[in-house]
């Protein structure tokens, strides 16, 4: 068998559809080629572009999925082999008297398996094609939970730094009261109301922090890294919103044209349709047997001949099997339905939650963090001319990191939203020009729109 059919063409359609190679297009890598491939791309941090590389050759599940390749391509070559002809034989030796002993040779081989070859080899191809489709799917898949995985654990990075910012000013607000309480400038209520903030606060960051390692263990998992290797580190921010997303027409279209598992399971459709005309025209033909017999009778010659069996279809004509085949071919039809079904449901939740998440991303970015940014800086300007105390002050940094941190989960729904899209289409979407990566600004502003933590270098209470 040549081990790289098959993963030739998972690789084409992946790279095609995602940009990725699979680094499986020879068939199986050695575990060496694997580890060192696996610590190269670590080595510097990862990126999504390394986490999806490392998933598509190393991954435990997605191993499994190349692997039933090979035996796809095992039973089609089993698929192009004749049946091995029966050889059966007799001798008879005399009890009394002088004579010859008698024997009995006989070869047969089924001719309606040499008549049926090519028929097999052409359903075992479009079998093999199918699971092909299959794998494909299966790797499209696992590059969009890896996006979404990896979309999680940067919101959360962020989302850790920003609730530790939060916890801080709580402390301070905390630690005056109690200091004012003590010198009797404040109420026991201020006092008590401050630290319950600072709790609150301790809580919300251990929960943020809970929330980054159960997502950085399911990516790690998803990436089948175990020992010093689960002491990654990332090496990309959540990145901003393109610019555009640059959507194609008619997206319940294109998804019903390049779902791959739509078209795998219409191919099973198309081999049962086959198996059943198959079924229903040979149902009065038995199986039929050639061969050829020598026989040597005691005091005659030795005969030789051609023999032939037929099996007379009298009681099973095959009621069974094709009544089997009719309800897997409607249960083919009805998996094919569901699929269109979800397919156009899933594209059209993905575009929703697209088009939501960047307009309430926007809204964040142009209106409610500017505005935040506007009130922290009127309240440190009147804290500075003492018309305001510390924990007014304080209160409007809170409210405009609690600003930032509902932002960074919109910009993370934003990007698992795109995941979800590219896999409900089937491949990836076309990239438009983003901002990604430009540096944070102090306060946000319309004009230059922050980095999802800038509200952490927010000028605060001293």
């Amino acid at each position: 068998m040549q081990k790289e059919r098959g993963h030739e063409d998972v690789a084409r359609i992946v790279q095609r559809r995602s940009g990725y190679g699979t680094g499986w297009e020879r068939g199986t890598p050695e575990d060496r080629q694997i580890a060192e491939r696996v610590s190269k791309l670590l080595a510097e941090g990862l990126t999504r572009e390394r986490a999806v590389s490392i998933a598509l050759i190393n991954s435990p599940r997605l191993q499994q999925t190349y692997e039933s390749l090979d035996v796809s391509q095992a039973d089609l070559v089993q698929a192009g082999l004749l049946s091995n002809p029966s050889v059966g034989g007799s001798v008879g030796f005399r009890m009394n008297g002088p004579g010859r002993s008698e024997f009995e040779v006989s070869v047969v081989q089924s001719f309606l398996d040499i008549f049926m070859l090519p028929l097999k080899k052409r359903v075992a191809e479009q079998q093999f094609v199918t699971a092909t489709l299959r794998v494909a799917h299966e790797v499209l898949d696992t590059i969009s939970e890896v996006s979404k995985t990896f979309a999680e654990v940067q919101a959360d990075a962020e989302t850790v730094r920003l609730m530790q910012s939060t916890t801080d000013a709580a402390q301070t607000a905390a630690d005056l009261a109690q200091r004012l309480f003590d010198a009797g400038n404040v109420t026991e209520r201020t006092q008590a109301s401050q630290r319950a903030e600072y709790e609150q606060a301790e809580l919300a960051l251990s929960r943020a922090r809970l929330s980054l390692l159960e997502h950085r263990e399911k990516l790690t998992q998803i990436l089948g890294l175990w020992g010093p290797r689960t002491e990654w580190t990332l090496a990309q921010r959540l990145p901003a919103l393109p610019d555009q997303d640059l959507l194609p027409e008619h997206l319940e279209r294109v998804a019903m044209k390049q779902r791959l598992d739509l078209g795998a399971a219409k191919r099973e459709l198309a081999l049962l349709d086959t198996a059943l005309s198959l079924a229903k025209s040979s149902r009065y033909t038995g199986v039929i047997d050639v061969g050829a017999h020598v026989h040597q009778d005691p005091d005659g010659a030795v005969l030789f001949g051609p023999t032939l069996s037929l099996e007379l279809p009298i009681f099973d004509q095959r009621q069974g099997l094709i009544g089997r085949l009719e309800a897997e071919r409607r249960r083919a039809q009805r998996r094919v339905d569901e699929l269109a079904v979800d397919a156009r449901s899933e594209v059209r939740l993905a575009t929703a939650k697209l088009e939501l998440c960047r307009h309430a991303a926007d809204r964040y970015k142009q209106a409610l963090l500017p505005i935040r940014a506007t009130v922290l800086e009127q309240a440190q300007l009147e804290y500075n001319a003492m018309q305001i105390g510390l924990f007014e002050l304080l209160a409007a940094k809170q409210a405009q990191i609690e600003a930032a941190r509902a932002y960074i989960e919109t910009v993370r729904d934003y990007w698992i939203a795109r995941a979800e899209l590219e896999r409900a289409l089937g491949g990836r979407l076309p990239a438009g020009s983003s901002t990604a990566g430009a540096a944070p600004a102090k306060s946000p502003s319309v004009a230059a729109p922050p980095h999802p933590d800038a509200a952490n270098h927010a000028h605060g209470a001293q």
